[in-house]
């Protein structure tokens, strides 16, 4: 028995992987709320698009996959075993994409915070991370 997908089986089940509303952006939404604050989401005017916007705070959340995003360090950010010649410059083009709009939020005026996928999972530490970043005027 194989473990490999015929390619519409594969193309079905990466059309169920979302770019918004994921579980991590949920739980970030959850928690900003919580604090009280109430942000616009998916701001397609400002550069990546980021998650969660806070126009009066000129501050914007960018959540993060581990995998598509390339977290270094994090287990979640495995290379692919297959398909390399594709999967490689896809990853690193998400990681130089990331990290221009980053730039280009911070030329704006913007401070961003950018939330990996593998913090969500503790959400006393995601609570005085918010803290920090929305409310404690530190700069990130």
């Amino acid at each position: 028995m194989t473990d490999r997908l015929s390619p519409a089986e594969r193309s079905a089940h990466m059309r169920l992987i979302r770019k918004r509303d994921t579980s991590p952006e949920l739980a970030v939404r959850r928690v900003a709320h919580a604090l009280g604050l109430r942000f616009r989401l998916h701001r397609h005017g400002l550069p990546g698009t980021p998650d969660l916007v806070f126009p009066r705070l000129r501050k914007a959340i960018l959540v993060h996959g581990c995998f598509w995003h390339q977290h270094k360090g994090c287990r979640l950010a495995r290379q692919p075993k297959s398909r390399l010649d594709y999967w490689l410059p896809k990853l690193a083009g998400n990681v130089a994409r990331d990290r221009k709009s980053r730039r280009a939020l911070k030329m704006a005026g913007w401070t961003s915070l950018v939330i990996w996928e593998c913090e969500t999972r503790d959400l006393a530490r995601l609570r005085a991370t918010l803290q920090r970043f929305l409310l404690g005027g530190e700069d990130f």
